[in-house]
């Protein structure tokens, strides 16, 4: 709906009869209570979880510079969603992009004319409009969240080596060519590849896989780290990976249980099968690389929860806490594979596992939402009442796993060809050996 038009819906309604107003979605204020405590749980997850996370991970001279590109990339994402992102991901649109009605967020407010606040219905005037029972703003603001994090999950494939500069533009161009048209197509209600009958809970296509992708081509578009493979590079100091670890699972409720939309029975499994795929992703790492290297590592526990959380995603909502429990069993021991013993046999250097971990866990996870998921929670008719998955249901997520790749793939080389053709990529070698921290900050912990 058109702003102009907007403006008249106050009138219009009045004139109504009280059963046509009726239809008007309205404020639950449970669900209000509940999303605005997700928006914020999630927002935690990228400051400072996904900071501490990542700047535990790196040398003492890359720290600050690692959790400034967190912090930053918070800010720039929040912006660009803001002024474009939300309208083109969530606007009606097209099945292939989102319009421009919600440009600057114009129109936001007009729920509150004449003293009125009501919800709102997302793809209004669309063949498959949705009625959600929060205001936009709150639904806003939590999708912003989701815009945030992702981009900065690609930020763990080039740590230590991208220059400050290109990490703002890349952020700028990625998130509106890449998220914000993958978010259309997965969670709009006239979305295409929604249409065709794939499910994404809370974010296994369009985060994870997204981000995951993206992590991998930036990190063969840069470039390995100097020395990788024959130095020494170690992690400054895990107590930050294991703080910011920790604050990534608690954050993940609002995650995955804000994207049940509100205060609901949804919700409270989506919270529970997270809790239990999280568990047995960091047992079942941590038993794979005991076997393999003989020692269970502190890095290797805190790394296959975040599997396990990522893997859950698409599914959180989707499935019972049985088959959550083989999601994260599955997601931590080929996650594990692909960061401990694939990438080292490849030799490209994914520098904290974007891709091992979020790539890896987002396919396994969008996958097998597939073969679990349960029909009276699913709602697809693949899945009718009582079904648990369907081959049907598989090839559609297959369908939706393959198509987000080849879109990341290709827009994120061309962004980096781009800005490596303008401003560059990557920091000299000097600037490398002397760590981002002084060299493009300025600053450095003592």
């Amino acid at each position: 709906m058109s702003r102009n038009l907007s403006k008249f819906l106050p009138l219009a309604l009045a004139a109504l009869p009280l059963s046509a107003q009726a239809a008007t979605p309205a404020i639950d204020t449970g669900d209000t209570a509940w999303m605005l405590t997700s928006t914020a749980l999630v927002l935690m997850m990228t400051i400072p979880g996904l900071a501490l996370f990542y700047a535990g991970m790196v040398r003492k001279k890359n720290v600050l510079a690692t959790l400034i590109q967190s912090f930053a990339i918070c800010c720039i994402a929040s912006i660009v969603w803001m002024v474009a992102g939300y309208s083109l991901a969530l606007g009606t649109g097209t099945p292939w992009i989102g319009d421009m009605s919600r440009f600057m967020l114009s129109g936001i407010a007009d729920h509150f004319h004449n003293g009125a606040d009501q919800a709102f219905t997302l793809g209004a005037g669309s063949a498959n409009p949705t009625a959600m029972t929060i205001p936009e703003s709150v639904y806003m603001m939590f999708q912003m969240t989701f815009a945030i994090i992702t981009p900065a999950l690609i930020a763990g494939s080039f740590a230590e080596r991208m220059k400050f500069s290109a990490l703002c533009v890349f952020t700028i161009l990625w998130s509106l060519l890449v998220y914000a048209p993958v978010a259309h197509w997965v969670w709009s209600p006239i979305g295409w590849v929604g249409g065709l009958g794939a499910v994404d809970f809370a974010g296994g296509t369009v985060v994870h896989i997204n981000s995951g992708i993206a992590g991998l081509i930036t990190a063969l578009v840069i470039g390995k780290r100097r020395g990788y493979g024959h130095e020494d590079l170690s992690p400054f100091n895990l107590t930050y990976a294991i703080i910011g670890a920790s604050l990534l699972w608690v954050g993940w409720f609002g995650f995955n249980a804000g994207s049940a939309g509100g205060a609901n029975g949804r919700a409270g499994m989506a919270m529970l099968t997270t809790q239990i795929a999280a568990a047995v992703g960091g047992m079942a790492w941590m038993a794979a690389e005991w076997i393999h290297n003989k020692k269970p590592t502190a890095l290797g526990i805190i790394s296959g929860a975040v599997a396990g959380l990522v893997a859950i995603t698409p599914a959180a909502g989707f499935v019972l806490p049985g088959p959550a429990l083989i999601i994260g069993l599955i997601a931590g021991i080929v996650c594990f594979w692909a960061s401990a013993i694939l990438k080292p046999r490849l030799g490209y250097d994914d520098s904290l596992d974007a891709f091992g971990v979020h790539g890896t866990g987002g396919i396994i996870g969008a996958l097998l939402t597939g073969v679990f998921a349960y029909g009276p929670l699913s709602a697809t008719d693949a899945n009718p009442q009582g079904v648990v998955g369907s081959a049907t249901q598989f090839l559609r997520q297959a369908e939706a796993v393959c198509v987000t790749i080849v879109w990341c793939v290709i827009i994120t080389f061309l962004i980096l060809k781009l800005i490596d053709l303008t401003i560059g990529l990557r920091v000299s070698r000097d600037e490398e050996l002397e760590g981002l921290d002084m060299v493009l900050h300025g600053e450095r912990i003592n």
